[in-house]
């Protein structure tokens, strides 16, 4: 039967869930998503170097563009190798994996900056960048277990939060450390050198990754919870997998590699907004990085983004059903406006505001099409390779827009900064649109 003439599915009762099991799942939650969180300090804080970085050894915006680029095209490759890996190792032991290649890299990172060989930045930035994409594999893969198709689009706004919380973190620590602060009303900090933005966040992720070693479980069956989602055809699988079989299952799916090609576009616009906006700040408008300006655009832009991921996720869960495609279609369409009159803007505080309601769109598409996506097509026993596959193209994305727009910068200044980021909003909106009727997405199919 046709998609279009098909009786839409009845709606499946309530889930209850045994005693016990959400404050379980709550502290397994709360330690993994808190590693993620740091991953995410430990990424963003070359946002926060990147003049400070420019400054001392005489880097162009196109250098810092391929320190960028470098980590992103690595990112991409390691989400499909690691993706894959994850779906049979178990997602505890690849975060694990990450968090320690992370902390390596941050410390070899900051003691660089000795030598400010720009070479040397772009290696020790790929290297992490492989390192931190086990970090999105482990944290799916687990979560593909201990929640139900039908809570995995709110779950993905949580998801959201929690990134942007470690963006939040390094967005006000990363310029309190440079400035000097005064620690707990007690100890005064002198103004750091931009190393310690890799130093600090390195510690911090080594302390989250003990808890997750102590605490966090796969799966609800090795925490005691059995049979809690009986009935759901992908929870009916075993959690880890044949390779080859989860290789040809989500290689096979023309709508992984559609929603793969929209978050290319998600992903170019996400970090040009959310790398380079310190810098444009900086160099624009000279708004210092501890300003009270710059420290409510560093709350606000992640903040929005959170709001903007939990709304998607809600709104494809409760209205559309879990469907992902029409959401993400009509939230593409709300960024091309959104940079149009984001492109007209003038003055500090309305580029400020700008930057803001940019973020909330492509953050929601960012969290609606990785993660619940990802759970939707390949269930849990192929989602660490379904998000692999979809996120890696977010960062080939993210790796090419950093390339392009540091050579632009350098050319053309910021006069174009923001007409940059249209041509990736369209695209994204085509693509979304094209299957944004289908309901079922696993095994590429398009029926009811």
């Amino acid at each position: 039967m046709s998609s279009s003439s098909a009786p839409s599915a009845p709606r499946a009762p309530r889930l209850v869930l045994p005693p016990g099991y959400g404050a379980r799942r709550g502290l397994n939650w709360g330690v993994v998503g808190l590693l993620y969180t740091s991953f995410y300090m430990c990424r963003y804080n070359i946002s926060i170097a990147n003049k400070a970085m420019s400054d001392e050894f005489g880097f162009t915006k196109e250098n810092m563009g391929d320190i960028l680029a470098a980590f992103f095209y690595a990112y991409a490759f390691g989400q499909v190798v690691n993706g894959l890996i994850t779906d049979r190792l178990g997602g505890r032991k690849a975060l694990l994996i990450g968090a320690a290649g992370t902390v390596i890299c941050n410390l070899a990172f900051g003691a660089a900056s000795f030598w400010g060989l720009l070479w040397l930045f772009v290696v020790l930035r790929g290297i992490d960048g492989y390192a931190q994409s086990f970090g999105a594999p482990g944290f799916i893969k687990i979560n593909a277990s201990w929640f139900s198709q039908r809570e995995r689009g709110t779950f993905a706004g949580v998801f959201g939060f929690m990134i942007n919380l470690g963006r939040v973190a390094i967005n006000q620590l990363g310029p309190a450390l440079l400035a000097g602060f005064v620690f707990l009303g007690l100890w005064q900090i002198p103004p750091q050198h931009w190393r310690m933005l890799f130093f600090v966040p390195a510690g911090i992720a080594s302390l989250v990754a003990v808890s997750v070693a102590l605490w966090a479980k796969d799966t609800p069956e090795e925490a005691g919870f059995h049979n809690v989602y009986k009935g759901e055809a992908d929870h009916d699988d075993k959690v880890k997998a044949d390779m080859r079989e989860v290789f040809m299952t989500i290689v096979t799916n023309k709508y992984v590699w559609i929603m793969a090609s929209a978050y290319a576009c998600t992903g170019a616009v996400r970090q040009t907004v959310d790398q380079w906006f310190p810098r444009y700040m900086q160099d624009v408008h000279q708004i210092n990085l501890d300003s009270p300006l710059f420290l409510v655009v560093g709350f606000m832009i992640p903040f929005v983004a959170s709001a903007g991921s939990f709304i998607s996720g809600m709104i494809s869960d409760h209205l559309f059903d879990g469907r992902r495609a029409p959401v993400a279609a009509g939230i593409y369409c709300l960024e091309i406006v959104t940079i149009l009159i984001a492109s007209q803007a003038a003055g500090a505080v309305p580029i400020a505001i700008a930057f803001i309601t940019v973020a909330f769109t492509a953050n929601s598409t960012h969290s609606l099409l990785g993660p619940a996506a990802a759970m939707d097509i390949g269930g849990r026993k192929a989602a660490a390779f379904a998000s692999g596959c979809i996120n890696s193209f977010q960062y080939i994305g993210a790796g090419l827009a950093m390339q392009l727009l540091g050579r632009l910068l350098d050319r053309t200044g910021y006069t174009y900064f923001f007409y940059f980021m249209i041509p990736w909003a369209i695209v994204g909106a085509v693509l979304m649109f094209s299957m944004a009727k289908q309901r079922n997405l696993r095994q590429g199919r398009g029926q009811h």
